[in-house]
């Protein structure tokens, strides 16, 4: 389920130019409409082009999403026990995962239209839970709500939940399996050579 999951996700990603303190309910609308229509209106990127696929999720997805916080999610206990040199490769790592994932999604982008729910304020408004739902052609609409944190200067993501699948959740029982049977470099060396397979893939496949 999870690559279903990661089928809509990125289309409804953060761009890296927002204004000052928007509310976590007007950057989700706004920057999900604005890469609706850069995907749509980009014949590179719907003709496959997986280099300006990857180049588009890494403009839109970093600057507003809070990685340190999601890995130190994913990890649990095992980010305590980590060495400084551990969690920086983890992080790394970790973000290339996410980040390809994201630019796979892109290029299934097929005509998906958006509701946006009412959002939430909890805890005292530092936390927000924006929820959408997305109106696909020929199939049920899927739900998919987003958890942001206030930081000092704009709202961070750090969960995404998709028909009550987390982001967090799901990698935390994966990555916590490994490490239990062969301990924490054994998953960072996995996802290294994940990520090189991938990146090898798209280079041949862009030759």
């Amino acid at each position: 389920m999870i690559k279903q999951i990661f089928v809509v996700l990125c289309l409804f990603c953060f761009s890296a130019t927002s204004f000052a303190m928007e509310g976590p309910d007007e950057l989700v609308k706004r920057t999900a409409e604005d890469v609706l229509a850069t995907v749509k209106n980009d014949k590179d990127i719907q003709a496959g082009d997986q280099e300006k696929i990857f180049a588009l999720a890494e403009e839109k997805i970093v600057p507003n999403f809070n990685f340190e916080k999601v890995s130190r999610m994913v990890l649990g206990k095992n980010w305590t026990r980590a060495t400084p040199d551990q969690k920086s490769a983890f992080q790394a790592e970790f973000r290339t995962l996410l980040i390809r994932t994201y630019a796979s999604a892109l290029s299934k982008y097929r005509n998906q239209t958006i509701e946006y729910k009412p959002f939430r304020m909890v805890n005292e408004s530092n936390i927000a839970s924006v929820k959408t739902q997305i109106i696909q052609p020929g199939g049920p609409p899927i739900a998919v709500d987003y958890t942001l944190e206030k930081q000092a200067d704009a709202w961070k993501v750090y969960d995404i939940v998709i028909e009550g699948v987390s982001l967090v959740t799901n990698y935390r029982g994966q990555f916590a399996q490994e490490i239990r049977t062969n301990g924490l470099d054994s998953l960072i060396k996995k996802l290294a050579d994940k990520n090189k397979a991938e990146q090898t893939k798209t280079a041949l496949s862009q030759s």
